[in-house]
């Protein structure tokens, strides 16, 4: 296996020779997978070496720290500890059970194996101990909207009893990948062009841009659809709220009202909740637990432009429900780049390390 130009190994930490994991990255050229590769290295993981795999045409691109991509091909996957996919779902179930039969574990961050009950849904706060009970050889990495609210959840599901929740999600336009946020980058120089129009004939404005990757023109718009419609009128993105959640907290009782809407931010998507529990909240005990919750930061009034880039999801706006005792209304932020998609993936493979399930 080659990892950085030559022949050898080429560990991520920048040390030779080493006597930990060697992990692949299936999909490591685009977004996800790059932010993989670079927090692997930032969070110095203790590999052996680390391979970038992807599609034929990215074979040999030298990337970032100089890993070179190989092809994601039947020879070279053998060997391979740990494998963390970012390449999508039909990808995922080709080359997922193929990884497992040569020896991997792994983790896939597409929904591929999301629902399949012998496949845990990990967050690393919230159920990191199933990263021991993989019957497949596979864990999945939850959605990316999901994955915001999920540690701020069970930290008040531990202390007052999560019943329902009303959740109603802000969505960048990261959240579609690089073409998502080209899509936006695209149109705002259109939109600008005509800015009386924003404000007295939107219609034309609307117009004058076409909308390839999102529902509609995103630029200075909401659009209240994400997703492929399912049964009910709701959109597979927002019915993953519901069944992912009910999965990561084992509350398959668990009411969700779910609404997605994807918004002009690059990255970082906010979620409004109100949230029911099974006893009378206090804000103060409340925010205490939110405090002591890893992985998760409080902040009076949240925004996505603010917390990018950052590890942590961020609560704000919580408050006691103005007819309910026993609801709270919060707002939660998350980099979806990171905790909603690679950062989680990572943070599995460090616990993998954690409890000797790898070679290390």
């Amino acid at each position: 296996m080659t990892g950085a130009g030559g022949e050898g190994t080429c560990p991520v930490t920048g040390q030779g020779g080493g006597s930990g994991p060697i992990v692949g990255i299936v999909g490591a050229t685009g977004a996800v997978g790059t932010t993989m590769l670079r927090l692997l290295r930032d969070r110095r993981f203790p590999a052996a070496e680390v391979v970038p795999l992807a599609s034929a045409r990215s074979a040999g691109k030298v990337l970032d720290g100089g890993l070179k991509v190989e092809e994601l091909a039947d020879r070279n996957i053998g060997g391979i500890d740990i494998a963390i996919f970012s390449a999508g779902g039909s990808i995922s179930r080709e080359w997922a059970p193929k990884f497992v039969e040569k020896g991997a574990i792994v983790i896939d961050n597409s929904s591929a194996f999301r629902a399949d009950p012998e496949v845990p849904l990990v967050v690393s706060e919230v159920n990191g101990d199933l990263v021991a009970q993989t019957p497949k050889g596979i864990i999945a990495n939850p959605n990316c909207t999901t994955m915001a609210f999920m540690p701020p959840m069970k930290a008040l599901h531990d202390v007052y009893g999560l019943r329902s929740l009303v959740a109603s999600s802000y969505q960048a336009v990261g959240g579609a990948g690089q073409k998502g946020m080209d899509e936006l980058a695209e149109q705002i120089p259109t939109m600008l062009g005509q800015r009386e129009k924003l404000v007295d004939a939107g219609a034309e404005a609307y117009a004058s841009v076409t909308a390839s990757v999102h529902a509609k023109p995103i630029a200075f718009n909401v659009v209240p659809w994400l997703g492929s419609e399912k049964e009910g009128g709701y959109t597979d993105e927002e019915l993953k709220m519901l069944s992912e959640s009910r999965k990561i907290l084992d509350l398959p009782e668990l009411t969700v009202a779910p609404t997605c809407v994807r918004v002009p931010v690059m990255v970082g998507h906010a979620i409004a909740i109100r949230a029911t529990f099974a006893r009378e909240v206090d804000v103060d005990e409340a925010k205490a637990a939110l405090a002591a919750m890893p992985g998760v930061a409080l902040d009076d009034v949240p925004t996505p432009l603010e917390w990018a880039g950052r590890d942590e999801v961020v609560v704000g706006r919580i408050r006691k429900d103005l007819a309910d005792p026993c609801s709270l209304n919060l707002f939660v932020v998350g980099d979806n780049l990171l905790k909603g998609a690679a950062l989680n993936t990572i943070q599995i493979a460090e616990l993998l390390v954690e409890k000797g399930l790898v070679r290390t």
